[in-house]
């Protein structure tokens, strides 16, 4: 008798889906492409087609030029090779999607990068019964337990309040943490123009143009120190600290990350307001989600293996590592 998942075989570059001939998430130019989201180390160009989200395959296109698509939308089920595959949001960022094969009666599901809490700026995720379920581990430890997000946009608004000469500029990845970042402003309330680095326009237009209204943005480039005094200022973590910055007024530098939690991650960036917003699942949501979804086994691709490998030995899962290159601990 075939091994569970025996169709299915990790590489360094990615996971083959053999009766489908196709990748998911490869990080190499292939033939055929299951991509579950724009971020880089899982999206690329080069690719011969590209099975994605219609948002997904829009965030490829700014990144990494034009794409032979094939959208899929969330819920969608298409057939490639011998294989049914479904698109299930998976709520990391707009587009993200976890990815569900099933061939000859069995179920796998590559999660891709997920989280578990609300975000306004995508779909949520959506729990998916399968008998192997293929998970990050990003933040999979026991210490990385993120607080509410409203805790930290008040942080946030409470010192752009208490030093209104200054203005707060805030490090966020170009790709979905940045759109969060702003989204969840506006959600709090706070409808004042926020500024943002010129590295940020493209993906902030192609989210208006996909439905998600972030209110009114400016650029940095055309705004004096005074204008921006008493505001938000978004830009991409490596310029936080670089001479673009020196154009603003007196910045509070803050950074909304996941890492923001080590505070040692926080004082290396030089990061006066560390503000832990993840795109991840931290360990509460990992090992919820694992018992939720009820896998026969976890296969685990990049982050904190171990501990995660652990506590599925202990709940008497069976889990498995895979050895994937390219997926990196981004700025989250």
């Amino acid at each position: 008798m075939p091994r569970l998942g025996s169709w299915i075989e990790p590489f360094p570059e990615g996971i083959y889906v053999r009766p489908a001939d196709a990748w998911v998430d490869p990080s190499e130019a292939k033939e055929k492409a299951l991509v579950t989201h724009g971020h880089a180390d899982h999206a690329r160009g080069g690719h011969g087609q590209v099975w994605a989200t219609p948002e997904t395959l829009a965030i490829m296109g700014v990144r990494y030029g034009e794409q032979n698509p094939v959208p899929v939308e969330h819920g969608e089920t298409v057939r490639v090779g011998e294989v049914d595959v479904t698109f299930i949001p998976a709520g990391h960022v707009l587009g993200s999607a976890q990815i569900l094969l099933e061939y000859e009666g069995e179920r796998v599901v590559v999660s891709g990068d997920y989280k578990r809490r609300p975000d306004p700026t995508c779909a949520p995720f959506q729990v998916t019964p399968c008998d192997i379920f293929i998970s990050e581990a990003t933040f999979g430890l026991p210490v990385f337990r993120h607080p509410p997000t409203s805790d930290e946009v008040r942080k946030l608004l409470d010192r752009l309040e208490a030093e209104p000469t200054r203005c707060v500029l805030v490090g966020a990845y170009a790709l979905g943490k940045a759109q969060r970042v702003i989204k969840e402003l506006r959600e709090m309330g706070h409808d004042a123009p926020i500024y943002y680095h010129g590295a940020m326009e493209r993906l902030c237009n192609l989210y208006e143009e996909l439905g998600v209204d972030l209110g009114e943005l400016r650029p940095v480039s055309e705004a004096t120190k005074d204008e921006m005094r008493g505001h938000i200022v978004i830009c991409p973590p490596g310029a936080l600290n670089d001479r673009w910055s020196r154009r603003l007024p007196e910045p509070i530098t803050a950074m909304a990350s996941g890492w923001m939690r080590i505070r040692q991650r926080a004082r290396q960036r030089n990061v006066e307001l560390p503000l832990i917003m993840s795109d991840h699942a931290d360990w509460d949501e990992l090992t919820t989600t694992i018992r939720e979804v009820n896998p026969k086994e976890v296969w685990i691709t990049h982050g904190r293996e171990d501990a995660l490998m652990h506590w599925c030995m202990i709940n008497q899962i069976k889990s498995r590592q895979l050895n994937l290159i390219g997926r990196e601990d981004e700025d989250d």
